[in-house]
């Protein structure tokens, strides 16, 4: 199923320089740059589990790191 995303940019006194940039930093921020490219190339079942694993194993890591941080280890 396809996810739609609606994005919503102003450009303010004919500036589309500052209103491009508000967009991309929106569609960094949502995701949609890194989807692009996973979506460029098949990805096999097997190197998305490995993938999306990584990815679980590199967030915990950081949320560990902040909590640590935290509280001043």
């Amino acid at each position: 199923m396809e996810q739609v995303l609606t994005v919503h940019v102003t450009v303010r006194d004919n500036n589309v320089d500052q209103a491009l940039k508000a967009l991309k930093k929106k569609m960094q921020r949502e995701g949609v740059f890194r989807e692009m490219k996973l979506r460029r190339a098949y990805e096999k079942p097997s190197e998305k589990r490995a993938r999306e694993k990584a990815e679980a194993v590199r967030r915990a890591r950081k949320l560990e790191r902040k909590r640590l941080e935290r509280e001043g280890f």
